[in-house]
């Protein structure tokens, strides 16, 4: 597909500075563009390409002065970074969204409502009763249990498996392997020292705009009628597990192998680093970052705490603690040179 730069310009609410009827057909680094594809430059780091670069077209700010001759026409922008970041989400929109029709073999339910320009992949399963929005794309082996609702412009990738009563909310993109609405990890000890499962009734409730990595799981909740939610706008990466019962506040993101135990409450606008782990039954206040690997044992009240290290806390108190923490082998061995020049000079150590 193809645009010009006066199109891509009025997308972004930019001025065009030079030729506008340029055709643009890609998007591009600034140092390695060539004719027909457009790049971006935010930081002053990349200046110099942009006297180099092959590119049609360039996002600059909107106060950018060049400083030497510059072939390609600009766009200007008050963001260049974030107007980039668009284009690349609409052109993402471009290519996930393509596919439409029915390939065979795919199966659907009795009762089941489909909206209008869907995609269903071959192999793919649609349970009874489900009502699937517009704009829907299933790719192939995706199974769809029964009951379950997707809402409109939703991405299942392949082999995604939504266990039934699941809801999905608009706007969402569920990448390949997740799997939504599995049992939680329920079991009772016994007597005699076995487990017995405890029965999860409950569902999954997605809301808009959210992203699930390849690879994750969320649980169902436990009870019937209750649910495990991921609020609006919630970025989670690859290989994450959220269990039973949790709920994560709107906006909020999570980076890969990060645990999330059950019952546990998220705060809107967090930021969940790399493997972190979380206890269950915790409240984890509004705004608070965590730092990779950290383990959170205990509820977090305060918003906008910023925490690392296990057990978590405050990471300006981890650094001080950590800086100490290097010398310790030094320490070590001054102190054992104290103790044997005391044990040479007969002074006692006690």
């Amino acid at each position: 597909m193809e645009f010009s730069i006066a199109q891509i310009a009025t997308m972004l609410g930019g001025e065009v500075k030079g030729d506008g009827t340029a055709k643009i057909n890609m998007l591009a680094k600034i140092q390695d563009a060539k004719k027909g594809q457009i790049a971006f430059l935010s930081n002053p780091k990349y200046e110099q390409f942009i006297y180099t670069t092959q590119a049609s077209a360039v996002i600059v700010k909107k106060d950018f002065q060049g400083k030497k001759n510059i072939n390609s026409s600009l766009i200007l922008v008050d963001d260049p970074y974030n107007s980039f970041t668009l284009l690349l989400e609409e052109y993402h929109k471009l290519i996930s969204f393509q596919k439409s029709g029915i390939e065979e073999p795919s199966y659907l339910g009795e009762k089941s409502v489909i909206g209008q320009n869907i995609y269903r992949g071959a192999f793919s399963y649609i349970g009874s009763n489900v009502r699937i929005g517009d704009n829907v794309k299933i790719y192939p082996h995706v199974y769809v249990g029964d009951n379950v609702v997707i809402g409109n412009n939703t991405i299942l990738h392949a082999n995604v498996k939504l266990y039934a009563d699941t809801h999905i909310g608009n706007n969402c993109v569920i990448h390949a392997g997740a799997v939504i609405g599995s049992d939680g990890f329920g079991f009772a000890p016994q007597e005699d020292k076995t487990y017995k499962t405890i029965p999860q009734l409950g569902n999954v409730l997605i809301e808009d705009n959210v992203t699930i990595g390849a690879n994750s799981v969320i649980d169902c909740a436990t009870m019937f009628g209750d649910s495990t939610i991921i609020r609006k706008g919630v970025k989670m990466d690859n290989l994450i597990q959220i269990a039973h019962n949790v709920e994560i506040g709107k906006n909020t993101v999570i980076a890969a192998q990060t645990g999330i135990s059950g019952s546990t409450k998220i705060g809107e606008n967090c930021v969940l680093a790399g493997q972190v782990g979380i206890a269950g039954h915790l409240v984890i206040a509004n705004n608070t970052s965590i730092g990779a690997q950290a383990g959170i044992s205990k509820s977090i009240k305060d918003e906008g705490e910023r925490l690392i290290g296990y057990p978590a806390v405050d990471i300006k108190d981890y650094f001080k603690s950590y800086a100490v923490f290097k010398q310790l082998p030094d320490l070590n061995t001054r102190l054992r040179q104290l103790e044997e020049r005391m044990s040479r000079s007969g002074v006692s150590e006690n």
